[in-house]
């Protein structure tokens, strides 16, 4: 599969660069700590599109933006479709940032952190 100039070897190299605990368990699955946009944020995405609450985006801090992901919650096996269109986190041991929408669906806004798989779809 390729993604732009991306090869997926290429890219699962560069998702989990410096990436703190991420792990990359194959060619297409990446696994590590989801946090969430907090409930007041607004602003322009690195994308450039305004971030919207009510869709299912993340961000990530090298995966091509239009990257369809399939994030599952590690605990309660609940997932959801997202697609990048951000940059972050930016703090160590943390993989994505998942839109409001996204940690709804996963109930992730009363625990906050939580341990996800993810899958290039």
């Amino acid at each position: 599969m390729m993604f732009g100039r991306w090869t997926s070897a290429g890219l699962i190299l560069a998702c989990c660069a410096g990436s703190g605990e991420a792990v990359a368990e194959s060619a297409y699955k990446l696994s590590g700590i989801a946090s969430f946009y907090g409930t007041n944020y607004s602003g322009r995405t690195a994308r450039g599109e305004r971030y919207d609450p009510k869709k299912y985006t993340a961000a990530h801090r090298t995966m091509p933006f239009g990257t369809r992901l399939r994030v599952t919650d590690a605990r309660s096996r609940r997932s959801v479709v997202v697609v990048v269109n951000d940059r972050g986190p930016f703090i160590k041991g943390r993989v994505f940032d998942l839109s409001l929408a996204a940690a709804k669906e996963l109930d992730m806004i009363g625990r906050g952190l939580v341990r996800v798989t993810a899958v290039i779809e």
